[in-house]
C-alpha cells in the first residue's frame, strides 16, 4: 500500500474546521450568484484569486464577505452537509464544526432557525454521508462583549442537539480589552457542560495560550503554535498533554508561517506535545483533511506509524462517545496491522 493509499484509508476525525470556511468553491459560487452584491466573485478563477490572503486581517475580511452570503437557514444546512460529503470522500468519520452564531445574527437569521438548520444538517450528514457532526459555538473575538453575550445566550437557550463545545476565534490582538467578558462567558458555558476549545497562539505569542488555559479553562487549544517561544509553557503542555489542534496549511496561507517547510509541526512532536492535524478553512486554503496528512508525510517525512498516531490523537481528543472512540481506534489499529 502506498503512503497515499494509506492516508486515504486512514479513519479520520476533524477537530478544527469552520462552517463558512468549509464551503467548497462550487458552493460559494452558488451562494454568490444567489445573493450578489457582497464583493464575492461569481467566477471560479476570480474566486480562487480572492482566496489569496495578504495576512490574517485580510483573511478575516474575505471570510466576513463570504459569511455575508449565508442569509437563509437552508444556506447553513447546505454548508454542513457539503462538509460531510467532502469528509466522507477522504475517510472522514466525524467532525466538530465551529459555528459563529454572531455572524448569523448580524445577517438577520433568527437563532431558532439557525439551530433547526444545524439539527437538520447533522441528521442529513449522518444519513446521507455516514459522517457524524458535532458543533462548537465560537465567539469572534474582535467583536467583544456583544458577540460573547449573543454566542452564550444562543448556546444556553437554543442550542443544537449536537452542541459540545464553546470557542473563541477571530483576531487575537483585539482580545485583551474584552478579557473579563470572555472569561465570564466561558465560565457560564463550562458550568452548563460545554467543553472549552478556544483558539490561542495562532497570531500572537505564548501569553495568549496561557490566557486560554488559565482564564478560559481550555481543554483543547486551537493552533497553539506560539507555545514554542516559552519553555515553561512547552513543559506545561507536555506534562498535561493538553491537545493542540494544529493546521499547517492554514498558518502558511494567513501569513503566520512563511513557508510550509518552516512550520513548527515537527518540533511540536519532538517536544512530546499532544498534536492533532486539521484543515481549518479547507477550500479557502486549497487543502483538505487528507491533504494535511499528506503534508505531514511529504514535507515532514512522517511515516505510517506517526500518521496513525496523529489520527488516534484526534479520536482521543474528540468529544465522541466512548464506544465510538473505541471503534475508530480499533479501525486505525487494524489498518496499521
Amino acid at each position: 500500500m502506498t503512503i497515499d493509499a494509506f492516508i486515504d484509508a486512514l479513519p479520520k476525525v476533524e477537530l478544527h474546521v469552520h462552517l463558512v470556511g468549509s464551503a467548497s468553491v462550487p458552493t460559494v459560487l452558488e451562494l454568490a450568484r444567489r445573493h450578489p452584491g457582497n464583493g464575492v466573485p461569481t467566477s471560479e478563477e476570480e474566486l480562487r484569486a480572492f482566496y489569496t490572503f495578504r495576512d490574517f486581517p485580510h483573511f478575516a475580511q474575505v471570510y466576513a464577505a463570504v459569511n455575508a452570503l449565508v442569509r437563509e437557514p437552508e444556506d447553513i444546512a447546505t454548508l454542513v452537509t457539503g462538509l460531510a460529503r467532502d469528509l466522507a470522500g477522504q475517510g472522514g468519520r466525524y467532525a466538530e464544526l465551529q459555528v459563529t452564531p454572531y455572524a448569523h445574527h448580524i445577517t438577520g437569521i433568527p437563532r431558532g432557525e439557525v439551530t433547526r438548520a444545524l439539527d437538520l444538517a447533522a441528521r442529513r450528514s449522518l444519513d446521507e454521508h455516514g459522517v457524524e457532526i458535532a458543533y462548537i459555538f465560537d465567539i469572534p473575538g474582535e467583536f467583544g462583549e456583544e458577540a460573547a453575550k449573543i454566542t452564550l445566550d444562543h448556546a444556553l437557550e437554543e442550542p443544537p442537539a449536537a452542541l459540545v463545545g464553546f470557542g473563541l476565534g477571530g483576531i487575537e490582538q483585539r482580545r485583551p480589552r474584552y478579557r473579563d467578558a470572555f472569561r465570564d462567558a466561558f465560565a457560564a458555558a463550562r458550568a452548563a457542560g460545554l467543553h472549552s476549545v478556544p483558539h490561542g497562539g495562532e497570531m500572537t505569542g505564548p501569553e495568549t495560550v496561557w490566557e486560554v488555559i488559565e482564564g478560559l479553562g481550555a481543554e483543547r487549544v486551537g493552533h497553539g503554535i506560539a507555545c514554542l517561544a516559552d519553555p515553561r509553557l512547552v513543559a506545561h503542555l507536555r506534562e498535561t498533554q493538553l491537545p493542540l489542534d494544529v493546521c499547517p496549511t492554514s498558518n502558511v496561507c494567513t501569513g503566520q508561517v512563511a513557508r510550509i517547510e518552516d512550520h513548527p509541526l515537527p518540533r511540536l512532536l519532538e517536544e512530546g506535545l499532544f498534536v492533532t492535524l486539521n484543515s481549518d478553512d479547507p477550500p479557502m486554503f486549497a487543502t483538505t483533511l487528507a491533504g494535511e496528512y499528506r503534508v505531514a508525510a511529504r514535507v515532514f517525512g512522517l511515516g505510517r506509524a506517526e500518521l496513525a498516531q496523529l489520527a488516534r490523537n484526534a479520536v482521543t481528543a474528540s468529544y465522541l462517545a466512548q464506544e465510538r472512540k473505541k471503534a475508530l481506534l480499533a479501525e486505525i489499529d487494524a489498518l496499521v496491522a
